[in-house]
């Protein structure tokens, strides 16, 4: 099987031989690993001012660290940053990607439209707003959701994307942001929507949020995503739980824990991906990864000494 099989075997729960799969929803540390910028850091100020060459180089460039990255880690998939993130240069970096390695990984781009944890300067006055003017925010989200399938369908139309991971966050570590009945009201029913849309257009999805999900966990599964990621330890998501609980419906990818990657010690990494592919894997629907992603500040060796624990024991 390539890594795009078996990644798609994953998501659908069929059996797989060999190495569990593994991605990383961005893998940060291209400079230490190949002396390359990260595409999402590359700073495109001037890109109205070059010329095709100079634009057409920056693509070339973003795609092999893509490409890069997975070969060298041994990635499933591969989750596009495009800069500048335009419709016309994102299916630009898509066809060069398929181009240079051709089905060979799973291409994913960000595609969720639902109300996320807003930020400290607007947090206050999106909590006002769920309160005095709902049926606004329900007609805002659900527009977002017809833009964003609108979007999806030019992609469905051109080819050579896999599917999107949803990245709107909803915890923080001690739990959602909304109460779990706020939630179902603003944003279950257009997860739901906008997941169904992605589906019946063929593409697969992964529900990415950080924290503690578990009071509103039966609502992520019932809103059918293909996986669940990250699974946080440090929001107290108990992946073993997870799987009992939903494991026979939902592929969960995650649950290393990245705090310990950063500032434990080397036990306590292997440790946490010891317990991450023993709870995971049994019955398949496992996907292998940290609960966050490799950022920037982590040390690439830490990350090493994780795979290290995959490759002696995330063996079907």
């Amino acid at each position: 099987m390539t890594p795009r099989e078996k990644f798609i075997a994953a998501l659908e729960h069929k059996p797989i031989s060999g190495r569990v799969p593994h991605f990383e929803l961005v893998f940060y540390l291209t400079m230490e690993a190949f002396g390359k910028v990260h595409p999402s850091h590359r700073w495109y100020g001037q890109w109205d001012q070059m010329q095709e060459t100079e634009r057409q180089l920056h693509r070339l460039d973003m795609a092999e660290t893509y490409i890069l990255t997975a070969e060298r880690y041994e990635h499933s998939a591969i989750f596009l940053h495009p800069n500048p993130a335009s419709f016309e240069e994102t299916i630009r970096l898509i066809d060069i990607v398929r181009e240079k390695c051709g089905d060979k990984y799973f291409l994913m781009l960000h595609g969720d439209a639902t109300f996320g944890i807003p930020d400290g300067e607007h947090m206050l006055q999106f909590s006002y707003r769920m309160a005095d003017d709902p049926e606004g925010m329900k007609r805002e989200a659900a527009a977002n959701v017809d833009a964003a399938l609108a979007r999806a369908q030019k992609f469905a139309e051109h080819g050579g994307l896999d599917g999107f991971a949803l990245c709107a966050d909803y915890c923080f570590n001690t739990g959602p942001f909304m109460s779990p009945s706020q939630f179902s009201e603003f944003v279950t029913p257009y997860l739901a929507r906008l997941i169904q849309g992605y589906r019946e257009m063929g593409f697969y999805t992964i529900k990415h949020t950080d924290g503690n999900i578990m009071p509103i966990l039966d609502q992520l599964v019932q809103a059918n995503p293909h996986a669940l990621h990250s699974l946080d330890p440090q929001g107290g998501v108990d992946i073993a739980e997870v799987k009992r609980l939903y494991g026979d419906r939902v592929c969960l990818i995650g649950n290393v824990n990245c705090g310990l990657l950063d500032t434990g010690t080397d036990e306590e990494v292997i440790e946490s991906a010891r317990y991450a592919l023993k709870h995971g894997m049994p019955g398949g629907g496992y996907i292998f990864s940290t609960s966050n992603c490799i950022y920037t500040g982590m040390r690439l060796e830490r990350y090493e000494l994780m795979l290290d624990v995959w490759a002696k024991e995330g063996n079907y």
